[in-house]
């Protein structure tokens, strides 16, 4: 047979791109459709013509080109051989046999060359009907070879049949004689055929009964000079069995002898039916969803989902939650539709009932922020207000916390917000500048706007919030209040008295000069503000903090903006729910119930919520319960979304992470905004060399869970006013962790900087020299408080600070006023003897509180 040419090899053989010889095959007025079609040798012999006259050496007739001076002749042919033999499995071994026939036409016969034409056309035909010839007789051979193979297998299978016939029609007969000719049960049976049915007429018998003449029913061979009756007809063609199997074989015959009567199930309904054509579904999809929950909506396994992820470039686990438009990508990838689901329903049902708890507004206290630079005098501005001592009490003399009060003055009732001043808590002021309607940035006249200046300024132009400057200090003799006013219109604030919107006052904390007019310019502002609030209903409003008490449980002090919130209500608080066990004021004392604008602390909730969250009252505890439950689980399935990273940047990650260092922190805190502020502070502090990373924090004190996580993950535990509780230390220790307490947040930070950029020098460190358990308080005309007291480690010295646990969390820090052994004063006490101390400044020592002897020492740094 000749090999066909196509244009592929031709332009092979010719050494032309594909494209270039379909255009010179398109131009000679030949259309190939791909360079896969057969080209003949007719339309070769006119493209060579073509090429000829194009390139100017047509100067022979036309029609001599039609022939070619040499034609190559193929022919292939395909054979099957059997090799092996004997043991040795046979196998075929395909032969091909090729033959190449070059033809030339001399000069002599060129003169004529539609006759050498014509004979190679016969030749090609000739060669053709051979090779035809040849295919015929392979396939009448294989045919014949079949056949062969089938006829020896029936003649096998038509042999065992007739030896199975012979041993059932001995063992029928022997059957029969047993049974006895003349027996009438036995030819009663034989009438009805074993089924209840006459018997068919029987075929003629032999008079020989030594030669039975034999009837084939399909594959199996009867014997029919034997009375076919039931046994007969149970166990022909079974007795090469054993006894066991014919009788189960006969049990299996006679339950399959009455034909079960079923419905035609494809008729009612009721069957399977194996669907002919894909099933194209709708598939919901919310905000994220996890592989396995998205492989179940569209009916296909786990596996498949992960692997069409895998081609798209997204590694991602079966329990793994993927967004919303990576789910859409794959399930529309897989033939199915999208459809956006709404995974809001709880949401709903609760914005609906709040709406519901809508009434008639009125005028509602102001809410005012304190804000300003470090030691510039907010937080004794708000004493002065108050009439209280706070500012004394705050560790190093600054706020750490966001305090919460609200005063009655001759103005009406005021809501204060006092706000830390120090860089670290940049989310502190700007969740204070969120709450509040007004606020006062206060300036001290004798150091002027400093970096925390200008941020409160920008935090309270992002809220959209009125400003109010209370330049204090000064009655300090390097006071310049028009210095402050001056350094403000940089930062686009104008005072009143230059043409702006600005009030400016001028005060002293410490004398009280001037703050009856900051108290007449915040009751104007709040006038001109018109603020009103719903007062009867269900209340709702924000957390402004939130700690963890080891004898109260979750605390959360919260800001209600509207209706009233009681004793006994259930809400719902973030991710964390619960029914209002207690409520208490800035004051420590219970109150039944809190109004708009009014800061109180909430007893009775799940757990710690986070800063910043809203919390509103519903009706019963299912709704907060299931509202909770959700946001708690789209929270987690954010988490897990993130997990899902594409290995594009996986591969940038591990690029990025080629020499870099890491320092592990582990950071617990008295209260949540310490806790956001110290991860923010000091996570700031990565560079491109190291890696701050905190893996762990927490409100509430140091215990066995942290003491492991900093064991196995070789990170620093950092104490912000918390300590460990005995089990944590006895962790701590055997474990060699390196554990830190601190009480104010410049040293946090100064020294995890040292650390991290590598500079030599002296660290200082708080170690603690001694601890004394309070088991009776006395009172003392001179000295107030008196704590009676049992020394349980190291020693108490009496010219060291000290500070007050209740529960492993500092309540106050300061210094001891006497330390006395009966009726003498004495520098120190030891481990296990019992001594009287006074608290200087502090009577509020209750039996079971810690009194916490520590010294600061300097460390030099070593590498």
């Amino acid at each position: 047979m000749s090999q066909q040419t196509t244009i592929r090899k031709l332009a092979e053989l010719v050494n032309t791109p594909v494209e270039k010889l379909l255009e010179q095959l398109a131009e000679a007025g030949m259309k190939f459709s791909g360079p896969d079609q057969v080209v003949t040798s007719t339309e070769k012999v006119k493209l060579l013509g073509f090429l000829r006259r194009t390139h100017g050496k047509a100067d022979k007739p036309a029609e001599e080109g039609d022939a070619p001076k040499k034609i190559t002749l193929s022919r292939s042919r395909k054979q099957e051989i059997s090799v092996g033999g004997g043991k040795t499995p046979r196998s075929t071994v395909d032969v091909v046999v090729r033959k190449k026939v070059t033809l030339v036409r001399s000069d002599e016969n060129q003169a004529a060359p539609t006759d050498e034409r014509a004979e190679i056309l016969r030749k090609l035909e000739e060669s053709k009907q051979r090779n035809l010839a040849e295919q015929q007789a392979l396939a009448d051979a294989d045919k014949r070879r079949v056949e062969e193979a089938a006829r020896v297998k029936r003649e096998a299978v038509e042999a065992e049949s007739r030896k199975v016939a012979d041993a059932a029609a001995a063992a029928a007969a022997d059957a029969s004689a047993l049974a006895g000719e003349d027996d009438p049960a036995r030819k009663a049976a034989a009438a009805t055929h074993g089924h209840g049915h006459p018997k068919p007429p029987a075929a003629p018998r032999t008079e020989d009964r030594g030669a039975p003449r034999h009837k084939t029913r399909g594959s199996h061979v009867m014997a029919a000079g034997v009375e076919d009756d039931d046994r007969t007809k149970r166990f022909a063609g079974q007795m090469h069995l054993s006894a066991s199997d014919r009788a189960r074989r006969s049990s299996g015959a006679r339950g399959r002898a009455k034909p079960r009567r079923h419905a035609d199930q494809s008729r009612s309904g009721t069957g399977f039916t194996r669907p002919t054509a894909p099933i194209v579904r709708d598939v919901a999809i919310g905000d994220t969803i996890t592989v396995a929950d998205l492989a179940q909506k569209m009916a296909l396994k786990g596996g498949d989902v992960v692997k069409a992820l895998f081609k798209m470039g997204v590694m991602a686990t079966i329990t793994q939650s993927i967004d919303h438009d990576t789910a859409a990508l794959v399930t529309e990838e897989l033939g199915h539709n999208v459809v956006r689901a709404d995974a809001g329903d709880v949401e709903n049902e609760l914005l609906a009932h709040v709406e519901d708890a809508q009434g008639d507004k009125a005028t509602r206290p102001p809410v005012v922020t304190i804000m300003g630079h470090v030691d510039h005098g907010k937080t004794s501005l708000l004493d002065f207000i108050r009439r209280t001592k706070v500012a004394t009490g705050e560790a190093g003399g600054i706020t750490q916390h966001i305090g919460a009060y609200h005063v009655e003055t001759d103005k009406g009732v005021i809501s204060f917000l006092d706000t830390p001043g120090h860089a670290a808590f940049s989310s502190m002021r700007a969740r204070g500048a969120k709450l509040t309607d007004i606020v006062v940035l206060v300036v001290a006249a004798d150091d002027g706007v400093m970096p925390q200046t200008v941020e409160a300024v920008q935090h309270a132009r992002a809220a959209n919030v009125p400003l109010i400057i209370a330049v204090n200090k000064i009655d300090k003799a390097d006071a310049d209040p028009t210095r402050v006013k001056n350094e403000l219109l940089a930062h686009e604030v104008v005072a009143e008295e230059f043409g702006g919107d600005v009030q400016f006052v001028e005060l002293s904390a410490k004398t009280g000069a001037g703050v009856d007019s900051l108290l007449d310019a915040i009751s104007l502002q709040a006038e001109y503000l018109e603020l009103r609030a719903v007062h009867e209903g269900r209340a709702a409003g924000v957390v402004i903090e939130s700690a963890l008490d080891k004898g109260r449980g979750p605390v959360a002090t919260v800001l209600i903006q509207q209706g009233t919130l009681k004793k006994g209500d259930y809400l719902v608080c973030g991710v964390q729910y619960g029914r209002v066990r207690a409520l208490f004021d800035e004051t420590g004392s219970q109150v039944p119930e809190a109004g708009p604008s009014i800061p109180v602390q909430v007893l009775g909730l799940s757990g710690v919520p986070d800063a910043g969250d809203d919390f509103v009252v519903v009706d019963d505890e299912r709704l907060a319960k299931d509202v909770a439950q959700q946001r708690e689980g789209k929270r987690r399935e954010s988490r897990l979304a993130q997990g899902g990273n594409r290995m594009e940047d996986i591969m940038a990650q591990l690029g990025q992470g080629e020499g870099q260092l890491s320092l592990p922190l582990i950071v617990k805190a008295d209260v949540q905004g310490s806790v956001q502020a110290l991860r923010e502070a000091l996570t700031a502090l990565s560079t491109e060399a190291i890696r701050i990373n905190v893996i762990g924090s927490g409100v509430g004190g140091i215990t066995e869970s942290d003491a492991q996580l900093a064991s196995t993950s070789k990170a620093t535990i950092i104490g912000f006013n918390v300590r460990a509780d005995a089990t944590a230390r006895k962790l701590i220790e055997t474990n060699g962790v390196d554990l830190r307490y601190f009480s104010i947040i410049y040293d946090v930070i100064d020294q995890v900087k040292q650390v991290a950029s590598g500079i030599l020098g002296v660290e200082i460190r708080e170690d603690i020299i001694g601890t004394a358990e309070v088991r009776e308080v006395f009172r003392s005309s001179k000295f107030g408080a008196v704590a009676g007291s049992m020394v349980v480690e190291g020693v108490v010295k009496r010219s060291k600070p000290i500070r007050v646990l209740r529960d492993n969390t500092v309540i106050f820090e300061g210094e001891l006023e006497s330390l006395r052994r009966f009726k003498e004063n004495v520098d120190e006490v030891r481990v296990n003897t019992e001594c009287g101390i006074g608290v200087k400044q502090y009577n509020d020592v209750k039996p079971g509180d810690q009194i916490e002897c520590f010294e600061r020492i300097e460390v030099q740094r070593t590498l």
